[in-house]
């Protein structure tokens, strides 16, 4: 899962989006800590937003904001934290989006980590603005195929 967070976070640039789904502990967090990192100039710790729901990092890619949003209510929130504003020129990456789908721009990419073994994850990505996405991911999956 590491590999494809760098490889994801090579891709990426200014207002995308990135839907992070799965249960508890399949791997999330640490997906998005692993992109985070490699697009840090100098890597640093990079801890879960469970508590404080949005942490911003300044990267060679851009400002990249991690939210969590498990523990949060109510859609209200959101505004509070600034991310309709974000979506428009951050980089966001968003765990549990669930309460946030009706504000994420149509061009998020959804990763999903599904659990299929103590040690291994499945990813499945799927996007609808087709023009945004794919040829960046077609890259990534040939990079796959080649190794």
């Amino acid at each position: 899962m590491t590999e494809l967070a760098v490889l994801i976070g090579q891709i990426l640039k200014g207002n995308d989006t990135l839907l992070l789904k799965g249960e508890i502990g399949a791997g999330k967090s640490y997906f998005s800590r692993k992109l985070i990192q490699s697009q840090q100039i100098f890597p640093e710790e990079v801890p879960s937003p469970t508590f404080t729901l949005v942490q911003t990092y300044e990267t060679k890619v851009g400002e990249i904001w991690h939210v969590d949003l498990y523990r949060l209510t109510h859609a209200d929130g959101l505004i509070e934290l600034g991310l309709s504003e974000a979506f428009e020129d951050k980089i966001c990456l968003i765990e549990w989006p669930d309460l946030a789908l009706d504000m994420v721009p149509e061009n998020a990419l959804s990763v999903e980590i599904l659990i299929t073994g103590e040690l291994e994850r499945q990813i499945k990505f799927s996007w609808s603005c087709s023009h945004h996405w794919s040829d960046r991911i077609e890259n990534i999956s040939k990079h796959y195929i080649a190794n």
